[in-house]
C-alpha cells in the first residue's frame, strides 16, 4: 500500500510549494502501480493518440527537465532532449519501445535532480534560459506553481486513462501529515 503525505496545514511557502508537487509527482507512480506494459502504453483516447500513461510520464520527465534546467538554471539543450529542429513537438511522447519500469525511473531521477536544483534557491530567483533573453523569466515561485498545475492535470489524466484500461481509480490512500 501506498502512503502519501500532504504538507502539514501550517508549513512556510517553499515547504508548501515543493511539498504540494512531491505529492502529485508521488500519484505518478501510484498511478502506473501493477499495469503491464500493454495497459501502460495502450492509447484510448481517439482525440489524443499519443496518450498513453507511459507517454505521460515521459512528458511529465521532460517538463521537469525543461522548467527547471533548460529554463530557470539556463542550461543548454546539447541534444540530451527528444525535441530537435523542425521535429515533433510532441517528440518526447513517442515511447512506444520504452518500458514503463525505465521511464519511472527517469521520471524519479530527473524530480530528484530538480529539487536538487532548486533547494538553495530563494523563490524570487527568475530563470536564466530562453525566456530570460526575451523579458518573459518567470520566478521559481512561478514555476513550481506552475509545475504543480502541470502535474495535478496530467495525473488527472492518468486517473481517466487508468480507469479506461483497467478500471482502477482513485489513490490507494492518502494521509494527512
Amino acid at each position: 500500500m501506498t502512503e502519501v503525505h500532504r504538507p502539514p496545514l501550517t508549513a512556510g511557502e517553499r515547504e508548501q510549494l515543493t511539498g504540494w508537487l512531491d505529492l502529485q509527482r508521488s500519484f505518478v507512480r501510484m498511478k502506473c502501480q501493477g499495469l503491464t506494459e500493454e495497459d501502460a502504453h495502450r492509447k484510448v483516447l481517439p482525440s489524443s493518440p499519443l496518450m498513453s500513461i507511459a507517454s505521460l510520464v515521459a512528458h511529465l520527465r521532460w517538463n521537469e527537465w525543461s522548467w527547471f534546467q533548460l529554463n530557470l538554471m539556463g542550461v543548454p539543450d546539447t541534444g540530451q532532449s527528444p525535441w530537435t529542429e523542425g521535429g515533433h513537438p510532441d517528440a518526447e511522447m513517442f515511447v512506444d519501445d520504452i518500458p514503463l519500469a525505465q521511464l519511472l525511473d527517469e521520471y524519479d531521477a530527473e524530480c530528484e535532480r530538480s529539487n536538487e536544483t532548486i533547494a538553495p534557491l530563494d523563490l524570487d530567483v527568475v530563470e536564466q534560459g530562453q525566456y530570460a533573453a526575451k523579458g518573459e523569466a518567470a520566478s521559481l515561485r512561478y514555476i513550481l506553481c506552475h509545475m504543480i498545475e502541470e502535474t495535478a492535470r496530467h495525473v488527472g489524466h492518468m486517473d481517466i486513462i487508468r480507469e479506461l484500461v483497467d478500471g482502477k481509480t482513485g489513490y490507494t490512500k492518502l494521509s494527512e501529515a
